[in-house]
């Protein structure tokens, strides 16, 4: 007889494609213990949190109530008849002997009309999984000043083509935001950086649309994470935390941060 609410094993299905539990609540930002409770069937959740896992996903929260066998094919392979976007994901990930050249944890930076004058560090990694090449990042900024202290993660894609790399990642909280990035792999006589575009919303200023210059740093295959994320944040032009390159690169007139007129 069919399970009348198949909520729990789906939501167990789902689990098992991910790497273990204790990351997923942390990327969703639920609670263990309530989590382990969705998981047994003792407990659904709340619509609010049944949109965030859903969310987590990459799926709509009625497709937990699908018969198993339908969830599974919804999961591993969305319903590309709901839209148009078959196209876009068709595109992923490209050329991926070219890139898997690149994958590892990167040291980000770039300028945002958020911070005027300073340069954003974050972290990010390039990794494979399930055939395709994801990418995940984390911009942490404490602002003391001004009583700011931000924490974020971005999940995303990443996909090679003719010659260039493109990221496309979102937020993860209850009010996703998009980005894109474009970079150039790396030259011929140097691995360690990747140069580009950025394209997303300020998180100060009004979630006002702007372009600016990125900079990949690549660390490695097995950094030491922590240290990778004490040095995200905010710095000035002339901290000694800021490579050469980087400086060089972020600080010309040519790497203006664009964004929409505030006065239309």
């Amino acid at each position: 007889m069919p399970d009348p609410d198949p909520f729990a094993q789906n939501l167990r299905f789902a689990c098992s494609t991910r790497r273990s539990i204790s990351q997923i609540c942390r990327e969703i930002g639920l609670n263990r213990q309530q989590f382990n409770r969705y998981i047994s069937g003792e407990a659904r959740p709340s619509p609010h949190n049944a949109g965030r896992i859903a969310a987590f996903f990459g799926i709509a929260p009625q497709d937990f109530d699908l018969a198993p066998k339908l969830f599974a094919a919804r999961l591993t392979r969305p319903d590309r008849d709901r839209s148009s976007a078959h196209g876009l994901l068709d595109g992923f990930p490209g050329d991926l002997a070219a890139l898997r050249r690149h994958v590892g944890y990167y040291q980000t930076y770039h300028i945002s009309p958020s911070w005027p004058g300073l340069v954003v560090c974050s972290c990010a990694r390039i990794y494979e999984e399930g055939g395709a090449i994801r990418v995940k990042s984390i911009e942490r900024i404490h602002d003391a000043a001004n009583e700011i202290h931000q924490f974020s993660k971005y999940v995303g894609l990443v996909t090679f083509w003719r010659n260039r790399i493109f990221i496309a990642e979102r937020s993860v909280g209850q009010q996703p935001m998009l980005s894109q990035t474009i970079l150039m792999p790396f030259e011929v006589h140097q691995r360690v950086y990747l140069r580009g575009t950025t394209m997303g919303v300020s998180w100060r200023k009004e979630n006002l649309p702007y372009a600016s210059r990125m900079i990949w740093r690549h660390i490695g295959q097995e950094p030491d994470l922590r240290q990778m994320l004490s040095r995200c944040g905010v710095l000035p032009f002339t901290s000694r935390q800021l490579p050469a390159t980087v400086r060089s690169f972020l600080d010309t007139p040519d790497a203006e941060v664009l964004t929409v007129p505030t006065d239309y």
